[in-house]
């Protein structure tokens, strides 16, 4: 495995949580970035380096674009590069579309399309010198599938989706894979004003997906196992989109 640290946002609790550990599991010393919870991102950390592994905790409100490097950069002088970013980072504001106000669709796009493409740009640097680097964005099945009240996340994930191919392309050449991975209904926190029941009936496995199985698939973009994979994005939905 290439030296270099791995940056997950969104890593307090739900997918991101997941992630942070099952990357460090992988031998990668893991930066867990956080917005709001502190404590969460802690109990991660603390989890992490009880199983002998190395973190620690970043805040930042990616949504600001001049939050960026800050976080990038104070990663960078406590752990070393970034050479995994894995970007997860996300939030909801439904609504249909003649209810949705101009705030709402920001916030979303900024948070789940917009910082990503930041944190891709800015970590991009020390990957293309190292010639190695893994950037898995976490997307969602509401990026290709119409699920109403959600234009705005819709919207989002799928630039993410788009963005990961055109990036995938430009970089491959120097050994820097770009990733997507699209879960469906999974048990995290921000799904948890969503009923269950609504979306079972309708998913063939006939059950939510968890925080641990998608961290699954994020781990395997994210490691040296997945070097002739670049470009693509990884359903993990439960067949919902069969």
């Amino acid at each position: 495995m290439s030296e270099g640290v791995a940056l997950v946002t969104g890593a307090s609790g739900g997918i991101g949580a997941a992630v942070a550990e099952t990357i460090s599991a992988q031998g990668r010393p893991v930066a867990v970035h956080y917005r709001s919870d502190r404590d969460g991102a802690d109990a991660v950390v603390a989890r992490i380096e009880a199983s002998g592994g190395e973190a620690a905790a970043f805040h930042a409100d990616i949504s600001d674009p001049e939050a960026i490097d800050g976080l990038v950069a104070g990663v960078e002088d406590r752990l070393g590069p970034v050479l995994v970013l894995v970007n997860n980072a996300g939030r909801r504001a439904d609504g249909l579309a003649p209810q949705l106000d101009d705030d709402q669709w920001d916030r979303v796009i900024e948070t789940n399309l917009n910082a990503a493409f930041r944190l891709t740009r800015r970590t991009l640097k020390p990957m293309l010198r190292a010639r190695f680097g893994r950037i898995v964005n976490v997307a969602s099945i509401v990026g290709p599938r119409a699920n109403a009240g959600q234009a705005n996340y819709a919207a989002s994930k799928a630039g993410l989706i788009g963005m990961t191919r055109t990036i995938a392309v430009e970089v491959a050449r120097r050994g820097v894979t770009v990733n997507a991975v699209a879960p469906g209904f999974v048990e995290t926190g921000l799904t948890a004003d969503l009923p269950e029941d609504a979306f079972a009936g309708e998913i063939p496995l006939r059950r939510a997906g968890t925080a641990e199985e998608i961290a699954a698939c994020v781990g395997f973009l994210a490691s040296d196992a997945a070097s002739y994979v670049t470009g693509t994005t990884l359903t993990a939905d439960g067949g919902l989109s069969a």
